[in-house]
């Protein structure tokens, strides 16, 4: 009985030649964002150690600045700053995200960023299907709330959130005064972490909308699937 309620001409067998890993013209397409706008940044200067790693392992990196982006509602979506965030979005194949913990918490300045992204083409998010790196920095000990907070967003963003992450405490302690990240486990892990976000996204980029692709979806049309979760109006 319950097999009846299975439409098999919706659930073909899984295609391995969609799953094997594919040369592109272009090398992995990073997008870095980081959650603090002061002149002295350690996510910012975080960010900046991860995109050396990622050019050197052969990534080509943009990273948006979040000054002058506005607020989620004070501004729409054809702000400059909005419309730079969203056509470096379209670009990327894979994004990094590091946020100072602020109050136990990522920073709002990093959730704007975020909530600017927007849901394209109705239910198909942005961020579906690109790979995602998580990063915080502390300004105490090593907490790990706000790459807990980004990992449930990136999930609920249908991102490829890889396993690794990293998190820096005492972060002031951890840059000389040229900006630039001491040798120290903790770098050694930021490392670590570019590193796998390049494996994910080299394995996947080339097929990542089947990899989303999914049953539920497939069995509505997509009017009733944009009906179903646009936001726009909440």
């Amino acid at each position: 009985m319950t097999a009846s309620l299975l439409q098999t001409d919706l659930l073909p067998a899984i295609d391995h030649s969609a799953l094997a890993m594919r040369e592109l013209p272009h090398p992995p397409r990073i997008l870095l964002l980081y959650g603090s706008n002061r002149e002295v940044s350690y996510s910012r200067l975080a960010v900046l150690e991860a995109e050396r790693i990622l050019r050197h392992l052969g990534a080509d990196t943009q990273i948006f600045h979040p000054k002058g982006l506005p607020l989620p509602e004070d501004g729409d979506a054809s702000h400059p700053k909005v419309q730079e965030l969203h056509q470096m979005l379209a670009w990327a194949e894979g994004m990094v995200w590091c946020s100072p913990e602020r109050h136990g918490a990522m920073s709002s300045i990093l959730k704007a960023q975020i909530d600017w992204i927007p849901l394209a083409a109705g239910a198909i998010r942005a961020t579906q299907g690109k790979t995602l790196a998580l990063m915080q920095v502390c300004g105490g000990s090593q907490s790990f709330n706000s790459v807990n907070q980004m990992r449930i967003l990136g999930r609920w963003m249908r991102m490829l959130t890889i396993p690794n992450q990293s998190s820096v405490p005492k972060a002031f302690t951890e840059f000389d005064e040229h900006g630039r990240m001491k040798p120290s486990a903790y770098y050694d892990r930021i490392v670590d972490v570019m590193e796998e976000l390049m494996k994910f996204t080299l394995l996947t980029r080339g097929q990542s909308a089947y990899l989303t692709d999914r049953y539920s979806e497939r069995k509505e049309s997509a009017a009733e699937l944009s009906k179903r979760v646009n936001q726009a109006n909440i």
